[in-house]
């Protein structure tokens, strides 16, 4: 058990039902993490998630909770901390994505992008920041290499993306030297069965393939473990897609 570097340490992971919100819950519970998550709509696979955190030993912990209230937040992370004993990491995974030509975003699909997108993230660590800081803790943020490259039908995809970007360098440097602060910047991530649209990313790929969940879970992994020094990078999980 000594040799898990995340022993007694509680994550929060947001948005980590399925997918890379999971891959994550559970690459940080294997290195011996307590691991809250949260999610909207997915409860049985939250339930699931939950079950298969408890494999590892991880007093796993699932919360409903709407990122767009503030209120909810700021009851989750409480609830949070006082079931698990504080938050040393929080994981701002939870996200949306959507595809629209740049003229056809209306004003109402432009602030749900970035209310779940940019706005949500900071919420959370707002309401996390004083547990973070007295833990001497650390933030994961999950931004994308849309926010790095101009998509022309995910205009305010890409946008809220790269707010989340700049909004992981501006806590990087307001919370030092207390909190850590990084984001891991995924690609092309598939999982399952992939469709050929997908393999034509691949393609053209330095390394010749998607990523997977596992790829980005096990770059937030480094964030989590590396030293407390490192603190307001960026980290692209493409293989090599935006050079």
């Amino acid at each position: 058990m000594h040799s898990q570097p995340l022993s007694g340490k509680t994550a929060l992971i947001t948005g980590a039902a399925k997918r890379i919100g999971r891959a994550i819950a559970l690459a940080l519970a294997e290195q011996g993490a307590t691991v809250a998550i949260t999610y909207l709509d997915s409860q049985p696979e939250a339930e699931q998630t939950v079950r298969d955190l408890a494999a590892f030993g991880s007093d796993a912990l699932a919360i409903c909770c709407d990122l767009r209230e503030p209120a909810a937040i700021d009851a989750m992370v409480e609830e949070v901390s006082s079931e698990l004993g504080g938050i040393d990491l929080l994981v701002n995974n939870a996200g949306m994505f959507e595809s629209i030509a740049l003229e056809e975003i209306t004003p109402e699909l432009w602030d749900r992008m970035f209310a779940t997108n940019t706005r949500a993230p900071f919420l959370v660590a707002r309401a996390a920041y004083s547990h973070l800081k007295a833990a001497r803790g650390r933030i994961v943020n999950i931004g994308s290499l849309g926010g790095l490259h101009p998509w022309a039908t995910h205009g305010h995809y890409c946008t809220s993306k790269a707010a989340l970007h700049m909004l992981s360098e501006t806590m990087a440097k307001a919370w030092a030297p207390e909190i850590s602060v990084n984001c891991v910047a995924p690609g092309m991530i598939v999982q399952g069965e992939v469709e050929e649209a997908y393999e034509h990313f691949a393609q053209k790929t330095p390394m010749q393939r998607n990523g997977t969940a596992s790829d980005v879970a096990s770059a937030v992994l480094y964030f989590a473990t590396a030293p407390h020094f490192i603190t307001g990078q960026l980290l692209t999980v493409d293989g090599g897609l935006g050079l």
